[in-house]
């Protein structure tokens, strides 16, 4: 799974020119965040269909990046964030983005965009 960063002007409107992309192409968003990274922000996206949303951000002209996300089901109870935080810094795991997103057969899921993906599956499946 991969994790769009789409970076946008800072004005009225953009956020809807992104998530419109998708729609026109009939890609469903799993999760999305927004964040200032650098001088521009980004609209940061997570879908079911990468190829789609590859495709729809290149034809309206969006720059983006992308980044693979390590996805970890959770259970529905405060501290579990916190468990999952702590077993990647003990293994040295640098977490560089994180947010919840929807999943279809649990409560929630965290997706974690990490400095090493196989790693960051591997301890946290």
């Amino acid at each position: 799974m991969k994790q769009f960063n789409v970076f946008v002007e800072d004005k009225v409107g953009e956020l809807a020119r992104v998530t419109e992309a998708l729609a026109q192409n009939a890609v469903n968003i799993r999760g999305i965040a927004t964040d200032k990274l650098g001088p521009k922000p980004a609209v940061k996206v997570i879908t079911d269909d990468e190829y789609s949303t590859r495709k729809a951000l290149s034809r309206v002209g969006f720059e983006f990046e992308e980044a693979e996300v390590a996805v970890v089901d959770l259970i529905d109870r405060p501290g579990e964030i916190a468990k999952i935080a702590k077993r990647a810094g003990k293994e040295g795991l640098n977490i560089s983005s994180v947010f919840l997103i929807g999943k279809k057969d649990t409560p929630a899921a965290l997706a974690l965009v990490t400095d090493d993906p196989k790693k960051a599956k591997r301890l946290l499946q």
